[in-house]
């Protein structure tokens, strides 16, 4: 049986939180989709096989991670939680580091390598926090 109070945490329209999420996953998948065609159709004309498979290695963690922020974004407006937006965060800046330097070092042969393995710290920093999250939360 459910509450009126269940029911009215779902029903009511998301936050500007909420929205401003949606807006950077909803740009974090074009972008995804864009590159990742990019890298198949643009690049071969002037890009070794190794620059290309850096854009597609950026190209799939970003994907990914797009996908596990929209789940947890989902799971947060279902089950409004304060330590989901943590993981979301750790996620997103995991993937502007991890993935953003990879697009650089390949496309723009901008030298920022340190920044990649900061970035994989941060996106798994990101699957840790929402097991100890889960592990934590009240049933």
């Amino acid at each position: 049986m459910t509450s009126a109070a269940s029911i009215q945490k779902v029903a009511t329209p998301p936050g500007m939180c909420h929205k401003a999420a949606w807006c950077a996953i909803a740009l974090s998948g074009a972008g995804t989709v864009m590159l990742g065609a990019y890298a198949a159709h643009g690049l071969a004309d002037w890009a070794s096989e190794a620059t290309i498979a850096t854009v597609n290695t950026a190209v799939r963690y970003q994907m990914w991670h797009t996908l596990a922020l929209m789940a947890v974004l989902i799971w947060q407006r279902l089950e409004p939680q304060a330590r989901l937006w943590p993981v979301m965060t750790l996620w997103a800046l995991g993937m502007i580091a991890f993935s953003g330097s990879l697009y650089a070092m390949a496309l723009g042969e901008w030298r920022v390598g340190l920044v990649t393995p900061l970035g994989g710290l941060l996106l798994i920093s990101g699957w840790l926090a929402l097991g100890i999250m889960a592990l934590c939360r009240r049933d």
